[in-house]
């Protein structure tokens, strides 16, 4: 099973969602040779239940998991700044993502973040699996964190983006934080948009659909980091088309259309 562990369904937080570009999105996936995904939506994008909510509507429930037409097993997850700077991921059941959103709506603005034991106490009473996106990414303090913090902590996310900007320290500092406090380290894209599927991916031996068998999988080492030749190339793509797209957006044009469009030329 072809896993990506961090992604996004919408181009950017403050835009509008779409379902059309969430349609494209998954469908790109998919043709990128995925199986599953970690959809780790920002935790304060605009209409973060509408997007879980669409989701649900075209999908069937398979384990925990939300599964497209074309195949494509969506994760529930979602992405939360921590005020000391930094950014937590959550996997887990559809009904405790979205409560757990709910519960933070009074945090979602950056002076109101949650220092991280704060949302690690929310956390830990849900049934999710909690991990760390990016932690040596310029402007997060997360590693710096005391250890019996930090050893609450699931997982680790060897980041698409920061290996295509540094791959080898990138590489050493995650795996070195992830020894130190014995948690796995997998690998998620981070992409709000096509180009940057399939540039790092986590292929597990077993196919699974719920979360605690996931986590099994990866407690038991059971996957291999898979990082494209061409990921540094994707992720540079990547940022000049989310920069464009957003451009287009701005100056009151239709960037939906244009891909679309695109897509079925």
């Amino acid at each position: 099973m072809r896993l990506d562990f961090h992604t996004h369904g919408k181009l950017a937080k403050k835009l509008p969602f779409s379902t059309a570009y969430t349609d494209w999105l998954f469908g790109e996936a998919k043709a990128a040779g995925l199986d599953a995904l970690c959809l780790t939506e920002h935790f304060n994008t605009l209409q973060f239940a509408d997007v879980y909510g669409y989701i649900a509507s075209v999908s069937r429930r398979t384990g925990d998991a939300l599964e497209l037409e074309n195949g494509l097993k969506v994760f529930p997850g979602m992405e939360t700044d921590v005020a000391e700077g930094g950014h937590i991921l959550s996997i887990g059941p559809l009904e405790a993502i979205l409560e757990l959103n709910r519960r933070l709506e009074p945090h979602k603005e950056k002076r109101d973040f949650l220092p991280f034991s704060r949302l690690m106490d929310l956390f830990e009473k849900y049934p999710v699996v909690v991990g760390c996106g990016h932690p040596f990414r310029a402007g997060g303090h997360v590693p710096e964190l005391p250890e019996e913090q930090l050893r609450r902590l699931k997982f680790l996310d060897l980041n698409g983006k920061d290996l295509a900007l540094d791959r080898e320290r990138t590489e050493r500092l995650t795996h070195d934080l992830g020894k130190k406090l014995g948690i796995p380290v997998v690998s998620g894209s981070d992409t709000h948009q096509a180009v940057q599927y399939g540039c790092v991916t986590t292929v597990f031996e077993r196919e699974v659909d719920t979360v605690p068998a996931l986590y099994g999988e990866m407690t038991a080492g059971r996957y291999a980091i898979d990082l494209s030749d061409t990921a540094a190339f994707q992720v540079r793509t990547a940022c000049l088309l989310k920069r464009s797209l957003k451009e287009i957006h701005a100056l009151g044009g239709d960037y939906v259309a244009i891909l679309t469009r695109e897509a079925t030329a």
